[in-house]
């Protein structure tokens, strides 16, 4: 299952600059997402972070990860419910920031659910580029009504 740009913003929301994933490109129902954010130069946060050497900021990268699991409660609702529900986020843990990402790169975020029961899930989130582990952490998010 493939999810464009804007069906991303139908279970996100997220709108630019704070949408941090572009395309979801694997889901697993209720199990495993796979999605990625293009890394380009003309992001304005390179303005302020490192500027003349400009790193991607760890914090954006978590929150990439986060909002590609939020796809994943998503993946196992009724068609119905999509609208009148959100995900939040209740905890970040275990994050590690291994190479920066760097402008030109494609941060690919792979997100796996630890654990789910009833409205809270338990993930583990990892940010690759190049095939190689950049960063990770375990996050826990909470479904709840708009």
């Amino acid at each position: 299952m493939v999810f464009d740009i804007n069906q991303i913003q139908e279970m996100l929301p997220h709108r630019y600059p704070f949408l941090l994933v572009d395309r979801i490109t694997d889901v697993k129902n209720g199990e495993y997402v796979e999605g990625y954010l293009n890394i380009s130069i003309t992001n304005s946060v390179f303005q302020g972070h490192f500027p003349g050497h400009p790193i991607y900021p760890g914090v954006l990268i978590i929150e990439g990860m986060a909002q590609t699991g939020a796809i994943l409660p998503f993946t196992v609702m009724d068609k119905d419910e999509l609208s009148e529900k959100v995900v939040y986020f209740m905890s970040i843990d275990k994050a590690k920031f291994r190479k920066p990402v760097l402008p030109g790169d494609k941060l690919v975020y792979k997100v796996s659910t630890i654990k789910h029961r009833g409205k809270i899930w338990q993930l583990k989130g990892e940010a690759y580029v190049d095939g190689e582990l950049v960063s990770e952490a375990e996050l826990k998010a909470m479904i709840m009504d708009k």
